[in-house]
């Protein structure tokens, strides 16, 4: 008789336009409240700009912009969620970060095809949580790796 394997994951919740995301604690660095954003031109709209973080020069994306989501007046719970994106920190901005969970991830369901929107391009899956939907992003689909590099080695290059 086998038994599957039931491991638990951390996730952090935030939130867009009243729907709940999750992505692992083990991608992220830091949350930070709303700060002063450097704005860098011709420079794609979901890409805020820079912020100077513990020394870092860590580009910002919104993400209610990258999921074509309509931009909103940042208030006093926005954050920015600092992730470790390959080699590069990244910040995206959320309208907040609620809660950390453990989730077991045999749980984790893949994500239902009513999704609608863009951000279905970006979503891994859905977990149910008590009678909470999470949904799982995926971050590596959520940037574009060559936007994002070709930004900061253009940024070095000043």
């Amino acid at each position: 008789m086998s038994e599957a394997v039931s491991t638990d994951e951390k996730l952090i919740i935030f939130e867009l336009k009243g729907k709940e995301y999750a992505i692992s604690v083990h991608q992220v660095m830091s949350i930070e409240k709303k700060m002063h954003i450097t704005r860098i031109p011709n420079i794609a709209p979901f890409v805020k700009g820079v912020i100077n973080l513990r020394g870092v020069v860590t580009p910002i994306i919104d993400l209610r912009l990258r999921f074509d989501l309509e931009e909103i007046k940042y208030t006093d719970s926005t954050r920015i969620i600092i992730i470790m994106l390959e080699d590069m920190e990244v910040g995206i901005i959320v309208d907040s970060a609620n809660d950390v969970v453990d989730v077991d991830t045999s749980k984790y369901e893949a994500a239902p095809e009513t999704i609608g929107g863009n951000e279905v391009d970006y979503i891994k899956g859905v977990v149910k949580l008590d009678k909470r939907l999470l949904i799982l992003v995926d971050l590596e689909k959520v940037f574009d790796r060559n936007v994002l590099k070709n930004f900061m080695k253009n940024k070095s290059d000043e």
